[in-house]
């Protein structure tokens, strides 16, 4: 019920390694570094030159730096770099005004770094990802393909597993994330306010994970409404709904659709109270 598998289809995903050998799901938040220091291979430091803020806009192609005579089509629902008239497959551009604050960082093909986003290593990020404008990723991240971490989404400690949509001021700390989409303003609270370690209660059963920091997992096809919170320690099962301005806490199975009822009391302007 709490394994990787129970939550992930994780066949042929980048980061699948990080659930070997596991029992509990969160199990891989406490891998994250460990597996940064086996499998980053950072591929800025020519992008940098030794700079955080990128003053030019610029393309990764084949491990190469293009700097200059490309053109970047953004008429299609894909941005393509063509130089001399011809298509750069796998090309990535990140756009001038982004921030890499160092080399720990890696980026894949068809990727999108926008103006303004900032990034801290150690970090990777897929394939087909897009970084927008705006966004702030604090490290210990990795971000798999065809992602979306949104403008003003902050993201730290973190797993983006793949097909992870995070497009409008998200907060995501401490987190694993299947193929989910969150609304604009979720919030994955990871930290009590009461200091002690979180303790997950799931099938009547009481889990202790020694996590100190621990926000939510968000099985494969979560969606959550506007303005949701998880509280530390929050599991959602495959296709969980939570609706818009609802606080989830707690295990909820595959399915669960998760509701905040509100009371509307409706007047004509001629009933209202001055």
């Amino acid at each position: 019920m709490l394994k990787a598998t129970n939550f992930f289809d994780l066949t042929e995903n980048r980061f699948k390694s990080l659930f070997d050998d596991t029992e509990f799901v969160w199990e891989g938040l406490k891998r994250i570094k460990t597996y940064l220091k086996d499998h980053l291979k950072g591929n800025v430091h020519e992008i940098r030159r030794g700079n955080s803020l990128i003053e030019k806009t610029l393309v990764l192609h084949d491990g190469l730096v293009i700097s200059s005579g490309f053109v970047v089509d953004t008429t299609g629902k894909e941005a393509i770099v063509k130089k001399d008239g011809v298509i750069l497959e796998g090309a990535s551009i990140i756009h001038a005004g982004a921030f890499l604050m160092d080399d720990d960082i890696f980026i894949g093909k068809n990727t999108v770094i926008e103006p303004a986003a900032l990034i801290k290593g150690p970090t990777i990020i897929g394939d087909g990802t897009e970084i927008r404008h705006g966004a702030y990723i604090r490290g210990d991240v990795l971000v798999g393909n065809n992602c979306v971490v949104g403008h003003t989404t902050e993201v730290k400690s973190s797993v983006m597993l793949g097909d992870s949509k995070a497009g409008h001021f998200a907060y995501i700390g401490d987190s694993i994330l299947g193929s989910v989409n969150l609304g604009a303003g979720t919030k994955l609270a990871n930290l009590k306010m009461i200091d002690s370690p979180i303790v997950v209660n799931a099938g009547g059963q009481r889990y202790k994970t020694a996590l100190r920091k621990f926000g939510a997992i968000l099985a494969d096809g979560v969606e959550t409404g506007c303005n949701s919170v998880t509280a530390p320690g929050t599991l959602l099962g495959k296709s969980v709904l939570l609706y818009p301005n609802g606080t989830a806490r707690g295990y909820y199975h595959p399915g669960t659709i998760i509701k905040v009822r509100q009371n509307q009391i409706l007047l004509d302007h001629s009933q209202r109270e001055e």
